[in-house]
């Protein structure tokens, strides 16, 4: 998540150095500071381990999709606990984000060992969060919020994203916004947000497949090089950028639309079958109560009338 807060709400930043930033990982825990190539991770000793694990996979995967190689440093500081990811980040950051980048200052911001599922991969996490640092060292302040974290999302492979569009109800009924719209989206709650991140990670996912091999490299090349995103889509794509957003558009809504109206269906489906196959088991055990009765009165009469006529046959055969 590309931080888009007040500089002085960042305690990261309001430090000394490094090395007090590591002391502030724990109360009474001097922390640990990692140094290798373009990296420095500090943590609290008890993250020591992932922080460890989180510096080898920064240094194995170190290039991003269509962008030069990365050179500036980057220093990520693992947060022990939510109080002080909070703490150091800002009041003004979303309560559900599980990190932060903050790209003028080549900063990462993320929740350590001590964090829920909800906060996911670390790896993939920080994956997410060099992605942005990565895009702003190449393009500066070019993209919007909404090319940004859709960029780091395909660079980190987060193609769960894509699963909100199976699944949406609003795949079904209301119609995909333009890349305008989609910007005012990472500004609502969670649940908005999280749609705006799905539809974001869906419009760079087509850049992309548009770019064929070449992916994203040209788009990217021709954007720095002209200052414009419809230049670049015309350049690169050779349409416009109006007629990109239909393609998009067209594309989700063709892939997805049929998924999503399939998965309702069958949620609605499931839900009346946990309402109506109790009620029809218990119509069947009814009726198979009752049909048992009927089959033992008509036994029954049938006893009886068997017995009536076997007494009349007797006493026509003894007669007074």
């Amino acid at each position: 998540m590309r931080a888009a807060i007040a500089a002085v709400g960042l305690v990261v930043c309001a430090l000394a150095g490094v090395p007090s930033l590591a002391a502030q990982n724990g109360r009474g825990d001097p922390g640990v500071r990692l140094d290798h190539g373009r990296f420095t991770i500090v943590a609290a000793r008890r993250d020591e381990r992932l922080a460890r694990s989180l510096l080898s996979e920064a240094q194995r995967n170190d290039s991003f999709p269509g962008l030069p190689r990365p050179r500036e440093h980057v220093l990520v500081a693992i947060a022990p606990d939510a109080g002080r990811l909070r703490a150091w980040v800002g009041s003004n950051a979303p309560e559900w984000g599980a990190a932060f980048a903050f790209p003028d200052q080549r900063r990462i911001v993320m929740q350590g060992s001590a964090a829920g599922s909800e906060a996911g991969d670390p790896r993939t996490v920080l994956r997410h969060e060099l992605a942005h640092l990565a895009l702003h060292e190449a393009m500066g302040p070019l993209p919007p919020r909404w090319f940004d974290e859709g960029y780091a999302s395909v660079a980190a492979g987060e193609w769960s994203r894509e699963q909100a569009f199976e699944t949406s109800v609003g795949m079904v009924w209301r119609t995909l916004p333009t890349l305008a719209q989609l910007e005012d989206g990472f500004i609502g709650g969670g649940v908005e947000a999280g749609w705006s991140y799905a539809m974001a990670h869906r419009v760079v996912s087509e850049l992309e497949a548009l770019g064929g091999e070449a992916g994203l490299t040209n788009l990217l090349t021709y954007w720095r090089q002209t200052g414009s995103f419809d230049k670049a889509v015309r350049a690169a794509y050779g349409m416009t950028g109006e007629a990109f957003e239909k393609h998009w558009r067209s594309r989700t809504r063709a892939r997805y639309g049929a998924l999503s109206f399939v998965a309702n269906v069958s949620v609605a489906v499931g839900m009346f079958s946990l309402v109506l196959v109790p009620l029809f088991v218990i119509r069947r055990r009814r009726d198979r109560l009752k049909l048992e009765a009927m089959r033992a009165a008509d036994a029954q009469q049938e006893e009886e009338a068997r017995r009536s006529a076997l007494q009349a046959m007797l006493d026509g055969a003894n007669p007074e």
